[in-house]
């Protein structure tokens, strides 16, 4: 048994600077990860990812995720390979199909394909083979390769999905899979089956892939305060998530009227309309308490790993410090699973 791992995700919206105090601070508290969105419209990831690489020692570094639809494969390779060697080897490879990328005019026609041959393309220059890569959407000719070594020659993978087959496949390749936007302890049990319906995994050691859980995390003092905030900072991602998840039934009518607040621009209004029990199925929000007993939920329903995104808290500042110093501890890192 492994021991679960506990990361932060954070949004790439920030200062110079900002990343690195907050990086270094996440460490001396004791979390394991620190991931970095690859939303549209926001930093490249690869910024805050290097700024971060250098403040730490220990956290495993990657962006949860880079998608090949808005950059080929081999710009992929390349970013991940820098942040593996600034990191000293402790970078890992995310990968999704990426959301809203319509308003760019980027359509996601074969979205396994490009996931697949992404990943079969990226290990292929960085292993530094020279027999090329073949696929059905990304080639790698045989006399094409890296003018450089990078740090390893293989880079662990993380593949983002909510979807069957991507996660099957990611069975197939890769050492973790995350779920991006719950906090529901019953999407564990479903994702397992689905990387099951693959042949064992070839990209983990163990051929068990991880399940990664994340979400919008506001944790305060001021239980209600953070629960307040969390409800607007969780409407962009409700919007997409909640009719991907096949355990709950969120009410048609609902959605339609958060989308619609969503598109006036009134984010605190649509985030009003969240019953608190919707909320706690897609958010960790509350007093540490309560936000430690819905990780402590998913710990035990067979997460390998659970990440607490932006905002963190009221401040990001505070909220990690509140995270670290109060969440943690009230944890149990190794279930009985």
């Amino acid at each position: 048994m492994t021991r679960v791992e506990i990361g932060l995700g954070l949004q790439s919206d920030k200062r110079p600077g900002d990343y690195a105090r907050l990086a270094a601070r996440a460490e001396s508290l004791g979390f394991d990860v620190l991931s970095v969105f690859g939303d549209l419209m926001f930093q490249p990831p690869i910024f805050p990812l290097l700024e971060m690489a250098g403040a730490t020692r220990r956290l495993r570094l990657g962006a949860a995720c880079w998608n090949p639809y808005s950059m080929h494969p081999y710009e992929i390779a390349g970013q991940v390979a820098a942040l593996d060697m600034a990191s000293s080897g402790r970078a890992y490879l995310g990968l999704a199909r990426g959301t809203w990328l319509g308003d760019i005019g980027i359509g996601q026609t074969r979205p396994l394909a490009h996931l697949r041959d992404a990943a079969g393309l990226i290990r292929a220059l960085l292993s530094g083979a020279r027999d090329g890569y073949q696929g059905e959407v990304f080639q790698l000719a045989p006399e094409a390769h890296l003018r450089y070594v990078p740090f390893r020659p293989e880079i662990p993978l993380l593949i983002g999905t909510w979807g069957a087959r991507t996660a099957a496949l990611a069975g197939r390749i890769a050492r973790e899979v995350k779920i991006g936007g719950t906090t529901n302890p019953a999407m564990v049990d479903v994702m397992r089956h689905r990387i099951g319906a693959g042949p064992v995994s070839e990209g983990s050691p163990t051929g068990r892939v991880g399940i990664v859980v994340g979400a919008v995390t506001v944790v305060d003092e001021d239980g209600a305060r953070a629960r307040a905030l969390a409800r607007t900072e969780v409407t962009m991602y409700l919007a997409v998530v909640a009719e991907l998840d096949p355990t709950i039934e969120v009410p048609t009518d609902l959605l339609a009227r958060v989308k619609e607040r969503l598109g006036q621009g009134d984010r605190v209004g649509a985030g009003a309309l969240i019953p608190g029990d919707l909320l706690d199925l897609f958010a960790f929000s509350g007093t540490p308490e309560h936000v430690a007993a819905q990780a402590q939920r998913l710990i035990d329903a067979g997460a390998s790993r659970v990440e607490f995104g932006t905002p963190h808290g009221l401040s990001a500042d505070h909220g990690i410090e509140v995270l670290g110093k109060r969440v943690l501890p009230l944890l149990d890192l190794e279930p009985s699973w």
